[in-house]
């Protein structure tokens, strides 16, 4: 989980966070997470989704997503598979919508993903999303009603 995790952040176009994770801070983040869901193949993880509150108290209810796929299994239809499910528990665990804060513009694949099925756009912010290269990126927040 933690390698795939680790992948995405290097790749610096998708996730926000900087520094990868060490096994024992991996082990605490996962834990730390509503649900942490994982896709396998062969006994290998190829994908996964943490989900947790996008909020507290009054917001609580609106949970925030991440998801994460192994280059090497992109275009297979793991995220479609993770998102689906992520659905599915949000809804499990009482959560009522669920919201993306920051889907990087360029992120189309994940965006048209959304988009089919059911996320709505709530925008774009500017430059919302600063790139490894210090370029900046406008960030697309979505969100949909479990």
């Amino acid at each position: 989980m933690i390698a795939v995790w680790n992948e995405v952040v290097r790749d610096g176009i998708a996730f926000p966070q900087e520094d990868e994770l060490t096994q024992e801070s991996g082990e605490a983040f996962f834990r730390s997470q509503s649900y942490t869901g994982v896709a396998e193949e062969d006994g290998a993880v190829v994908g996964l989704y943490i989900l947790h509150p996008n909020n507290v108290g009054r917001c609580g209810h609106i949970c925030n997503a991440s998801y994460a796929v192994a280059s090497s299994c992109r275009g297979a239809h793991i995220g479609e598979k993770l998102v689906r499910d992520c659905l599915e528990q949000g809804r499990r665990l009482g959560f009522r919508v669920l919201q993306f804060n920051a889907v990087v513009e360029s992120n189309v694949h994940a965006r048209h993903l959304y988009e089919r099925l059911g996320f709505v756009q709530l925008g774009t912010i500017p430059g919302g999303f600063r790139r490894k290269d210090g370029s900046y990126e406008n960030i697309c927040p979505y969100y949909r009603v479990l």
